[in-house]
């Protein structure tokens, strides 16, 4: 007979945001004349900017014509987008990635949780907490973890992220194999130094680890102290990968693109210790299991490369850190410690004692405004909230006015 993959059955009951969605469907469905002003889940509002519209277009018109059609495609991405990524993203930076060690695709959520198949089950991973949930439920899927027990699963080694260190995890006492690592962090908005991002490629040197790189949220650094990339520290390219999106960056979220570095230099190890490429190991994966980013796509995300195409993009998340900036003043006013919102798009709330999920309920049902519960980020969010900036000035002017009435 057909059996299941059981390790499914230790996960959570749903996928965080399927919970936020029902319970916003059912405040609708009991409140239909009342308007629900959503910052929780962290999609865009604004349209894509004209550049890439423009690339787009480009990318159609192609696709129309004998002589520029193009059928099946390089499940790495093109070449063009490629380059413009290493030119613009890295070695303006002066971080030395290749074009050959970008692999698009259509999002950092699929690479994040997909990346883990080229490991063994045997290995330690490090996990923060709290979490983005795709890094640590994918691995729970794939047999790695025990059961779900006092919040927790059994077997990760969990990094506390907690206000009195600034959200910013320690190094594991013990050696780990696997570490994931978020920066711009989602979902507290919290940012590394170089120093803090050295300390852990040292780490990983010393002891044959990886670090698993989620750079999503990088394009919202404006302080130009802070790295945008953990290759901008010396020795990243032989312990990371790292994964970008451009949902976010360039309003993408609909037109789904994004991609991984995986450096040449980067190593793991078979059991009795030889070196395996990491780089020939996820081109095989990809070769395999992925169809490749649709050419309009990819000539639309070339755009975003573009001098036009980078100002646009600028402006649009200026214009996100700008609400950032209110949410974060009326927090200020009502007395509730925050973080982020400065070179994040995420505010990540303290809930002066709240459980996270009550704090929802209570801006919900008596302001119609949707934020996120710490809690489904882990057991160290239970007592926060995150407020997204991905929304208009008008309405996250209106959500803070309602949320002062609720709170003062």
């Amino acid at each position: 007979m057909i059996t299941a993959n059981e390790n499914y059955n230790k996960l959570n009951a749903s996928y965080l945001f399927a919970d936020i969605a029902k319970r916003v469907q059912l405040y609708q469905e009991s409140n239909p004349d009342k308007e629900v002003i959503r910052l929780g889940i962290g999609d865009v509002t604004l349209p894509l900017p004209p550049a890439v519209i423009q690339g787009f277009k480009r990318g159609v018109d192609e696709m129309s014509q004998d002589a520029t059609f193009r059928g099946y495609g390089p499940e790495q991405g093109y070449l063009f987008l490629r380059q413009a990524i290493a030119a613009v993203d890295f070695q303006s930076r002066g971080a030395d990635i290749d074009a050959d060690e970008i692999f698009v695709s259509d999002g950092a959520k699929c690479d994040t949780g997909n990346f883990q198949e080229l490991f063994s089950n045997n290995i330690t991973i490090a996990i923060p907490d709290p979490v983005y949930p795709v890094y640590l439920d994918t691995n729970v899927m794939a047999g790695r973890t025990g059961g779900f027990k006092d919040g927790r699963y059994q077997g990760i080694v969990y990094m506390d992220c907690l206000k009195e260190k600034a959200f910013m995890p320690d190094l594991p006492d013990a050696p780990v194999d696997l570490i994931y690592l978020c920066f711009p962090n989602n979902p507290t908005g919290a940012t590394a130094t170089r120093d803090q991002l050295a300390a852990w490629v040292d780490y990983a040197r010393e002891n044959k680890a990886l670090i698993l790189f989620d750079a999503a949220y990088e394009a919202f650094i404006r302080d130009e102290n802070l790295p945008r990339s953990i290759y901008e520290i010396p020795g990243a390219k032989e312990v990371a990968v790292e994964f970008r999106s451009l949902s976010k960056t360039a309003g993408f979220t609909g037109t789904r693109c994004g991609f991984t570095v995986v450096p040449k230099a980067c190593m793991i190890y078979t059991a009795n210790g030889s070196k395996v490429s990491l780089h020939d190991m996820w081109n095989r994966r990809q070769s395999t299991k992925f169809n490749g980013v649709s050419y309009p796509v990819q000539k639309a995300a070339e755009a975003v490369y573009s001098q036009e195409g980078q100002a646009q993009i600028k402006a649009n998340i200026d214009y996100y850190l700008a609400n950032a900036r209110v949410v974060r003043q009326t927090m200020t006013e009502l007395g509730f410690d925050h973080v982020g919102g400065e070179n994040a798009p995420y505010i990540w709330i303290d809930g002066n004692g709240r459980d996270s999920w009550e704090f929802f309920d209570l801006l919900l049902d008596k302001a119609g405004v949707v934020c996120t519960p710490g809690q489904g980020f882990g057991r160290c969010g239970a007592q926060y909230i995150r407020i997204s900036a991905f929304n208009s000035p008008e309405n996250v002017a209106k959500a803070m006015a309602r949320v002062k009435d609720v709170l003062k």
